[in-house]
């Protein structure tokens, strides 16, 4: 799991037939001000007028056959060859300006989403436990539990610290004590569904990978990330049965979606929002 997605398009534009000699690049416009510009790249060194949106960019030349480009947290980076004129870079950044600016707009509403679930590490403060927001409460004299089973009633994490304890102290804490709850719970979830699927796992272990929600072994070893626990309880049964499914079939062929939609019909809605969850930032 990465701290962005990176989207990358790559054109090719026919045979490669490099010039005899390369010209410098024109002097780039003039860069906006950051208010005078919709999207600007923090080492951006061109700037393009997108469907009456301005775009500040980052450009690279590369030792490449085509001209390519990506849009993550930052912004837009363009890398073209050498021998690629700047017109003809502009000229594909305006034929394939929807996809830009569609992609930029869902960068910068992500990245706002982000920054809306940094936890602060104090009394009172919100964080997501099975999908719903729980309020965390500091109180030295409380066994660290969980309380609130109503609606009616704030669901509340107990962390048995002083109010003065430390924003990384209360982090920690509150860690440890979430990847006990996550172990106690993937486990409930495993023994739930390997039995309808006919296998055997093993082992669970907890993982802090970025880029991944789980693994399965064939010797029966299962690792899920620990904050899956934030999610959804069908979002993480989606991952507990895709993980045990592998137990069968270790591959991702249609047979592996086929035994993983016999316990879950609807896994790509449930991957879909799972892909689409923003976990809360741990700072």
């Amino acid at each position: 799991m990465t701290s962005f997605v990176q989207l990358a398009l790559d054109w090719f534009s026919g045979p490669t037939l490099e010039p005899a000699q390369s010209t410098p690049d024109p002097a780039p416009r003039t860069l906006p001000e950051r208010d005078d510009c919709a999207f600007i790249h923090p080492l951006a060194s061109r700037r393009i007028q997108l469907q009456q949106t301005s775009v500040a960019y980052a450009f690279q030349r590369a030792k490449r056959k085509t001209i390519g480009m990506s849009v993550g947290a930052d912004g837009l980076e363009v890398r073209a060859p050498r021998w690629a004129t700047v017109a003809s870079v502009e000229a594909v950044l305006h034929e394939k300006s929807a996809w830009i600016l569609r992609k930029l707009q869902e960068s910068q509403e992500r990245q706002k989403h982000m920054r809306n679930t940094i936890i602060e590490w104090r009394d009172g403060a919100s964080l997501p436990l099975l999908g719903e927001q729980w309020v965390l409460r500091l109180d030295p004299e409380h066994q660290s539990s969980p309380a609130g089973d109503h609606n009616d009633i704030p669901r509340c994490l107990y962390i048995a610290l002083s109010l003065h304890a430390q924003p990384g102290q209360i982090r920690d804490a509150v860690q440890a004590w979430l990847m006990q709850y996550a172990k106690r719970y993937f486990t409930q979830r495993l023994d739930h569904f390997a039995p309808q699927l006919g296998v055997t796992w093993k082992r669970l272990s907890l993982s802090n990978a970025s880029s991944r929600w789980g693994t399965a072994s064939a010797d029966g070893s299962i690792r899920l990330n620990w904050r899956l626990i934030h999610f959804k309880p069908d979002v993480i049964d989606y991952v507990v049965v895709h993980e045990l499914s592998h137990l069968r079939v270790m591959n991702h062929s249609p047979q592996f979606w086929e035994t993983v939609g016999s316990l879950v019909p609807d896994y790509q809605q449930r991957r879909d929002a799972l892909n689409a969850q923003v976990l809360p930032q741990w700072i």
